[in-house]
C-alpha cells in the first residue's frame, strides 16, 4: 500500500481560502440577486421556504407541485407566494383574479416577459427572443387556419411512422415493448415537420432527432441557467448553450439547401410558381420580416416552432398512452367510436371532429396530468391593483396553480379519479358542444392557458394527438409490461413530465 505525501499546510490553507472565497462570492451574488429582484411582498403568506436560502437550496425543483397544493388547500382563493429560482412567485387562484389576469394588457401583466424570463430564452435562442416569441404565436395561429388542408398528410405521416417504428406483422401474436416517450417524440416530430418542411426532410432521422433534442435542450438549458444569479448567467449560458448551438448548426446543414432551393424558385417564378409547397417554411419565407429572412434566421424560426410543437405535445400524449395501457377496458369503446365514424365519414377532418370519446379521453388526461402545475404566468411590468384591492408590485411574477385547480372536487366531481369519458358525457346527443372539447379553455380548464394568450397551436396539437390515439386504438392492442400500474409522473419545478423510462407493449390487431 502506498500513500501520497501530505499536502503542505500553507498550500492546503491557500486552497481552502480560495474555495471559501469563491463560495462567499456566489452566496453574496445570490443574496444580492434575491434582494434586487424580489419586490416587497409581505402582504402575501409564504408556502414552503421563507427566503432566499431555501430557493438557493433547489427545493423548488422537487417540491413545487407539493407547495402549490399545500397553498391551494390552505388559502384556496387567497393569494400566497412561493420561492422559485431566486424570486418570489405570487399564486392567484381566486376566480376574479384569474379573469383579470387573462384580460390584462401586455403593458400591465406581460406574458412574453414572463415566458422569456422563465425559460431564459435570450441565452439559448438569442437576443430576439421576445420578438420571436411573439412571432411564434402568429405562426402557430397560421397553422390553425390550415389544419383541414394539413390533415391528410399528417395522418399519412403518423400511420407511416408507427408502422416503421413498431414493425409488427398483421394479426400476429407478437407483443413489442417500446420506450413510450421516445416513440411518441419521433411520431410527433415527423408528423409536425410534414406540415413544417414537408417531404422528404420530415423523414430524415438525423433531422428529426435534432429537433427533438433541440426542444429538450432549450428547456433544460433555460431552467438550469435560471437557477443562477443574473451576473453568473452569461458564463453559464456560454457553456450550456453550446449544446443548443450545435443543434442549430446541424439544422442549418439540413434546412439550408432546402431554403436556398425555395428562394431560387421564388426569384425565378414569383407568384407563378404553381408547385410551391404549402407548409410552414413557405409561410416564413413569404413573411420575410426583419432578420428572419436570412437562411440562419429561417432555420432558427423553424426550430422554435418545433420546440413549441414537440415538447408539450409529446409529454401530453405519452401521459395519455400510459392511461390507455393501464386501463385497457377503455380501448373497446374508443375503438367502436372510431370504426363507426370511419364508416360514415372516412378518415377525414370532419370525421375526426365527431370522435368525441377520443377527444374526451385526451382532455381528461390533460386535466389530471397537464404538463404544467403552474400556468398563466405573467410578469408585472408596472404596479398592478386588482378590483378587490390586491396589490402586485412592479417586477412581480404571478401564476395560477393549474394542477391544484383541476383536482378540486368543488369544480369536478370525484376530481382525482380518471374518468376518460367525463367530458363526452357532458355533450348533448344531437349536437357537439365546443366548450367541452379538448381545445376549449375556461376558468376551470387551463392546460392551454386561457384568454388572448391561450396556446395558439392547441388546434394543431389536438388534431395531431387525436389522429394518433384513433390510429392506435383501431390498429393495435396495448398494455403495460407485467400488467403494471400507470407510470408515475415526474415533477421537476413546475413541469409535469411523463416517465421517460417506462415502456408500453404493442400488438397488431387481428382484424
Amino acid at each position: 500500500m502506498s500513500f501520497q505525501d501530505p499536502v503542505p499546510a500553507p498550500q492546503q490553507n491557500a486552497k481552502f481560502i480560495v474555495a471559501a472565497a469563491a463560495c462567499a462570492i456566489v452566496v453574496t451574488m445570490i443574496v444580492i440577486e434575491w434582494l434586487r429582484r424580489c419586490p416587497r411582498l409581505d402582504a402575501f403568506p409564504t408556502v414552503g421556504s421563507n427566503g432566499w436560502l431555501g430557493s438557493w437550496s433547489g427545493q423548488y425543483l422537487t417540491s413545487t407541485a407539493e407547495m402549490l397544493q399545500k397553498g391551494y388547500d390552505k388559502y384556496h382563493s387567497k393569494p400566497f407566494k412561493i420561492a422559485y429560482q431566486h424570486r418570489w412567485v405570487v399564486i392567484l387562484n381566486k376566480r376574479e383574479h384569474v379573469e383579470q389576469v387573462v384580460k390584462a394588457s401586455e403593458d400591465d401583466l406581460s406574458f412574453f416577459h414572463a415566458l422569456n424570463e422563465w425559460l431564459n430564452l435570450r441565452y439559448t435562442v438569442g437576443d430576439e427572443s421576445n420578438e420571436n416569441s411573439g412571432r411564434v404565436v402568429r405562426w402557430l395561429s397560421h397553422l390553425t387556419r390550415h389544419t383541414r388542408t394539413m390533415y391528410p398528410d399528417m395522418r399519412e405521416e403518423i400511420v407511416t411512422t408507427f408502422n416503421e417504428l413498431l414493425d409488427l406483422n398483421d394479426g400476429g401474436s407478437e407483443w413489442k415493448s417500446v420506450p413510450a416517450l421516445s416513440m411518441v417524440q419521433q411520431v410527433i416530430s415527423r408528423a409536425s415537420n410534414r406540415a413544417f418542411v414537408g417531404l422528404p426532410l420530415c423523414r430524415n432521422a438525423d433531422y428529426i432527432g435534432l429537433n427533438v433534442r433541440f426542444s429538450i435542450n432549450v428547456v433544460k438549458a433555460g431552467v438550469s441557467i435560471g437557477t443562477l444569479p443574473k451576473l453568473m448567467r452569461p458564463l453559464a449560458a456560454h457553456l450550456l448553450a453550446r449544446i443548443v448551438t450545435r443543434e442549430k448548426a446541424r439544422a442549418l446543414k439540413h434546412l439550408g439547401p432546402v431554403i436556398e432551393n425555395r428562394l431560387t424558385y421564388l426569384k425565378k417564378y414569383g407568384n407563378a410558381w404553381t408547385e410551391k409547397p404549402n407548409d410552414l417554411l413557405s409561410w416564413l419565407i413569404d413573411e420575410g420580416e426583419g432578420p428572419g429572412l436570412t437562411i440562419e434566421g429561417l432555420v432558427l424560426r423553424v426550430l422554435m416552432v418545433n420546440t413549441s410543437a414537440i415538447h408539450n405535445s409529446a409529454h401530453s400524449f405519452t401521459h395519455a398512452l400510459y392511461y390507455l395501457a393501464a386501463n385497457p377496458q377503455y380501448i373497446q369503446p374508443l375503438r367502436e367510436e372510431v370504426e363507426t365514424v370511419i364508416e360514415e365519414e372516412g378518415w377525414t377532418k370532419d370525421g375526426l371532429d365527431k370522435m368525441t370519446k377520443i377527444d374526451s379521453f385526451l382532455k381528461e388526461c390533460q386535466r389530471l396530468e397537464g404538463v404544467n402545475s403552474l400556468a398563466i404566468k405573467r410578469k408585472a411590468t408596472k404596479d398592478f391593483t386588482f378590483s378587490d384591492g390586491t396589490f402586485i408590485p412592479k417586477g412581480t411574477m404571478i401564476g395560477i396553480a393549474t394542477r391544484s385547480l383541476h383536482l378540486d372536487d368543488n369544480l369536478y366531481e370525484n376530481a382525482r379519479a380518471f374518468e376518460p369519458f367525463r367530458f363526452d358525457a357532458m355533450q348533448s346527443e344531437d349536437k357537439v358542444d365546443i366548450k367541452y372539447r379538448l381545445t376549449s379553455t375556461g376558468m376551470e380548464y387551463l392546460p392551454f392557458g386561457h384568454g388572448k394568450h391561450a396556446c395558439p397551436g392547441r388546434f394543431f396539437a389536438a388534431m395531431e394527438m387525436m389522429i394518433m390515439l384513433a390510429h392506435i386504438v383501431i390498429t393495435y392492442d396495448v398494455q403495460l409490461e407485467d400488467q403494471a400500474t400507470r407510470p408515475a409522473s415526474l415533477f421537476v419545478g413546475t413541469t409535469v413530465l411523463a416517465d421517460p423510462r417506462a415502456k408500453v407493449l404493442f400488438k397488431k390487431r387481428v382484424n
